[in-house]
């Protein structure tokens, strides 16, 4: 009778795992490439000057049709540093406001209401600045507790904060540019392919901010000011310098992006075409750590991380379009409740996927 019973509970206790175990699925997701994967792929470029291809036919790969102009004096622009809630203090300025201040003392720069004012380090009102601080220097200026930046420093209100900008030509902005996005020690041809990109992407971008047009994080493209400033990048600045890529006479958005998986794609999702924004091969791809990888998921992760955009139980990803390159445009998300559409990238973000170059495959049921 025992064993009779202990056969019995046995039998039951394996019933009862059999359905968890046919429950145990695993979602493998393989992909290619790291970033957005429109323009240029940092790697690519890299790979191209170690193979000797010249900067000039870098850019001209990967913006089909562009050309390289220079242009007669280096037009100036203006990066959102930070904002700040209280005053902002500042060095090494020669004029502000209308006022000859000392370089070697510190002000502030102080919001009263939709206008800032001008003070001393002991807080003594030196100006009335109306609705912008300018202040300039002879190289560099100081901004207390955000860094060293080339040209002129300006604190303009916006809604409770100053917004923080940095003024300079775009040859020291491209000078504290290009080694917050690249390796300094990489080939001389790619650090001249970038010192192009990023003058371009400087002068063909507008964010339409206040007292500003360009973000120094990655919404526009990273500006470290004098901190980051590099010998070798210098130079690669200098050698380029003024030189901008254009299009039908205009600068071009030079965009680029880290990893393209080995081509690159024709223009962003759901925005205009651009005629030079073409899926080119990228051969040289393989250089980057993202040029081909894999993530894992389990069936609860894939749940939890697509719940917002699916209706119950993920039972599959069924890719709808693909661009130019393997790149996910649309999926459809089926779930046990209901089936939705969801874009690429928006998937791609979800799933914390290096790139929407992605396909899917379900293991176990």
């Amino acid at each position: 009778m025992r064993r009779a019973t202990a056969a019995l509970l046995l039998g039951l206790l394996l019933a009862g795992a059999a359905p968890s175990a046919a429950l145990a699925v695993t979602w493998l997701v393989r992909g290619g490439g790291f970033g957005h994967g429109v323009g240029m792929s940092a790697y690519g470029a890299y790979g191209y000057g170690l193979h000797g291809v010249g900067y000039r036919q870098i850019l001209g790969h990967y913006f089909r049709g562009i050309a390289i102009a220079e242009m007669r004096s280096a037009p100036m622009v203006r990066v959102l540093l930070t904002t700040s809630p209280g005053d902002v203090s500042f060095s090494h300025a020669t004029a502000a406001c209308g006022r000859e201040l000392d370089p070697a003392r510190s002000y502030a720069a102080h919001m009263r209401g939709s206008s800032v004012r001008l003070l001393s380090s002991s807080g003594k009102l030196l100006a009335r600045c109306g609705n912008r601080l300018h202040a300039d220097s002879r190289r560099t200026i100081r901004i207390a507790g955000v860094g060293v930046y080339r040209g002129a420093f300006e604190a303009i209100p916006s809604g409770s904060a100053l917004n923080v900008v940095n003024v300079l030509n775009v040859n020291n902005y491209a000078r504290g540019s290009v080694p917050a996005e690249v390796p300094p020690e990489w080939p001389m041809a790619t650090l001249r392919a970038f010192a192009v990109a990023s003058r371009s992407i400087a002068l063909s971008t507008d964010v339409g901010g206040d007292g500003f047009d360009l973000y120094s994080d990655t919404r526009t493209q990273v500006y470290g000011g004098v901190a980051v400033e590099d010998a070798r990048t210098d130079v690669a600045v200098q050698s380029t310098r003024s030189q901008v890529a254009t299009f039908d006479g205009e600068v071009a958005q030079t965009t680029y992006f880290s990893s393209s998986g080995g081509r690159t794609e024709s223009g962003f999702l759901g925005a205009p075409e651009v005629p030079y924004l073409r899926s080119v091969a990228d051969p040289y791809d393989y250089y980057a750590p993202q040029h081909r990888w894999t993530f894992r998921f389990s069936q609860a992760e894939m749940d939890s991380r697509l719940g917002p955009y699916v209706r119950g139980r993920l039972r599959d990803v069924v890719v709808t379009k693909r661009g130019d390159s393997p790149r996910i445009e649309y999926a459809r998300l089926i779930g046990t409740r209901g089936a939705a559409t969801i874009r690429g990238d928006t998937l791609a973000a979800a799933l914390g996927l290096y790139d929407r170059w992605a396909f899917f495959t379900k293991v176990g049921r």
